[in-house]
């Protein structure tokens, strides 16, 4: 009983199986046909699908640019000396109008030396200016267009048992294609 039991089961798992393994019918409509033949068939024209790409190059452009620079040095006067000490005889001179007395006396050493530091700040702060013109390299980048013809795909026309047929292929086939061949009953 055990035995037949086990046949059984054994039986009902391959039947299962057999129906899930099973290839579909003829007439499905499926991508994945089974029953689905190939055959070869003649290729009549091939006609490149051209598109036009445009192309951009860059290039450095450089040319010379010439500017004016104005450049300032620091120049002592030579006659710094002098400069100083006219400055104290002026200040001098100024701070001996103020006061009377030892208020006077002390006015005009102030002037003086206050004179005589505005007459070597003079001197000392003395620049010189100067103009020149400088080149400097300055470069660009333009782009050169161009436009190139670029094939995209093919357009492939056949001819299979007495029609023609028209795909689009990624490559040149040759003188022949492959082609599927389904059969299914008419409706």
């Amino acid at each position: 009983m055990r035995k037949a039991r086990g046949l059984l089961v054994l039986a009902g798992v391959f039947g299962v199986t057999s129906v899930a393994l099973a290839s579909p019918p003829p007439w499905s409509n499926s991508r994945h046909n089974r029953s689905a033949e190939y055959d070869y068939a003649p290729v009549t024209r091939v006609e490149p699908i051209v598109r036009q790409v445009r192309i951009e190059t860059p290039r450095r452009e450089c040319y010379d640019d010439v500017r004016q620079v104005e450049s300032r040095g620091h120049v002592s006067d030579p006659n710094i000396g002098g400069r100083t000490l006219l400055g104290g005889i002026i200040g001098g001179v100024i701070g001996h109008q103020f006061g009377s007395g030892r208020g006077r006396d002390a006015a005009t050493v102030a002037g003086a030396m206050i004179g005589a530091g505005v007459g070597y700040d003079s001197a000392n702060r003395r620049y010189s200016s100067e103009t020149r013109e400088e080149v400097v390299q300055r470069c660009d980048v333009r782009y050169d267009h161009e436009y190139e013809e670029r094939i995209d795909g093919y357009r492939v026309t056949y001819e299979y048992n007495g029609r023609e047929y028209t795909t689009r292929m990624p490559y040149d086939p040759g003188e022949r294609i492959k082609v599927r061949v389904a059969v299914a009953p008419a409706e």
